[in-house]
Formats: structure tokens, C-alpha cells, sequence
């Protein structure tokens, strides 16, 4: 089967194109730097021609301002389903976030909106809400001033991207499902212990505080999966464990 990744080459899109040909099928990776732009449409047409399954795990360059992450999820898959229904793309799976349907932040908005569009639109499709990726936790470092990183208080039950890759391809080799059962990991955890483990194992002079307030929601577990799920496999322990020193 010919299954497009779109976002091929992030994070968690060059894992499920390994997955994608580790389960024995041919991976066409669709990214900006490959000649293919979400939110003009440039290059799709192409990139999806003979693809049975699309896999889209695509992200703004930048998922901390509204007007870009709603432009992004709103052009981007629009064009995405136009062009995937032009090329006869039996199933579409999308990668999303638990809370999407609950958290207001920008980024959740953003993944709230491509949800509906895909739900509305004209190829079947499968959702997948996953839980924050082990490396949230470096996000999170890499974005505090220094010397005192401040992070807001969030319960998490963080899975690996290997974890989620595997479902997603599981996910499109089989029959469309609609909005499945999310994904996340085997340990709820808050994300402030998530850093400062990270910075202990990096040897970083950094003073690690969780901060007194933040949204609504987020420290109490509205990231976490609210009823049934699928368990990842992989712990933050055996993350860290590949974490440079």
C-alpha cells in the first residue's frame, strides 16, 4: 500500500515513515522542504497521486501564535482534503490532541478546528488524539529564561512517538473508525517533574519552580485521556535514558 505522510519529516512524522516501510508498505513523504506547501495546495496533487491512506501529522512552523496555527489547520487541511479526494484516498488519518475538544489554549483551538473540517469533509476518515510526547519536556526547558525555568502547571501522561507511530499506521492500513480511542502513555506525571528530570540528567544549571497558576484545567488532567485508550508501551524512564548527559 502506498500510505503519504504528511509532515514526513518532523518529529513524529520520520518515525511512522519508518514505520510505514517496516510494516511493509511504500512511504511517500509530503513536507515543505520536499515541494509540497499545506497552505497553498503547491505540490499535493502530485505527492498523492496512487496513495490508498494519508497520514497527516503536519504542523505550523510556529504553534505559539493563533493567527498562524488557524491558518495553518484551516487553509492547510482544506487544501489537504480537496486534494486527497481528487486522488481517491480511501482513508485519511490525523494526528490530534487530548483536550482538543476541551482546552482553549491557541494550539488546541487550531487542532479543534482541523478535527471538524476533516469530520465534515469528503474522505473517510480516522482521529487520533495523542497525549503530550516525551520531548514536551524540552520544549518546555528550551522556551524558559534562564536561570529559573518556570513551567506551568500541567498533569501529563506522556507517550512515546514510537508508541503513537505504530497506531497511526496500524490505523490506516485498516478500515476508517472516525474519532478512535486516544493514546497516551503508561504513567500520569506532572510536566514540571517531566523537566526537572530532564535537567538533572543533562547536568543544566537550571532552577526548575512550577508556577502558581495557569489554564484552566491543565493541572488537574485535562491532558490526560478522560475514559478508555490505547497504552503506549515506552516510559519516560527509557526516554531519558537516551537523553545526552
Amino acid at each position: 500500500m502506498r500510505i503519504a505522510v504528511v509532515g514526513g519529516t518532523g518529529a513524529v512524522g520520520r518515525p511512522v515513515v519508518e514505520e510505514v516501510g517496516r510494516a511493509g508498505h511504500e512511504p511517500v513523504v509530503l513536507s515543505r522542504a520536499g515541494g509540497v506547501d499545506l497552505l497553498t495546495g503547491a505540490g499535493l496533487d502530485a505527492a498523492l497521486a496512487g496513495a490508498e491512506a494519508v497520514i497527516d501529522v503536519s504542523n505550523p512552523a510556529n504553534w505559539r501564535r493563533l493567527e498562524e496555527v488557524e491558518r495553518f489547520f484551516t487553509e492547510g487541511t482544506g487544501h489537504l482534503l480537496e486534494s486527497a479526494a481528487r486522488a481517491g484516498v480511501r482513508h485519511l488519518v490525523v494526528l490530534s490532541i487530548v483536550g482538543s475538544d476541551v482546552v482553549d489554549l491557541d494550539y488546541y483551538l487550531g487542532k479543534r478546528r482541523q478535527e471538524a473540517l476533516v469530520t465534515a469533509g469528503p474522505v473517510p476518515w480516522t482521529v487520533l488524539r495523542a497525549t503530550q510526547f516525551f520531548e514536551f519536556a524540552g520544549q518546555v526547558l528550551a522556551g524558559a529564561t534562564r536561570p529559573v525555568a518556570h513551567v506551568p502547571p500541567m498533569l501529563s501522561q506522556p507517550v512515546s512517538t514510537s508508541d503513537v507511530a505504530a497506531r497511526l499506521v496500524e490505523l490506516a492500513v485498516g478500515e476508517p473508525q472516525g474519532l478512535t480511542a486516544p493514546i497516551a502513555g503508561p504513567e500520569r506525571i506532572r510536566v514540571v517533574d517531566m523537566v526537572r528530570q530532564v535537567v538533572a540528567r543533562r547536568g543544566d544549571a537550571v532552577r526548575v519552580e512550577e508556577a502558581a497558576e495557569g489554564p484552566a484545567g491543565l493541572s488537574t488532567g485535562a491532558l490526560c485521556p478522560p475514559g478508555e485508550y490505547t497504552e503506549g508501551r515506552g516510559t519516560f524512564a527509557e526516554y531519558l535514558d537516551a537523553v545526552r548527559p
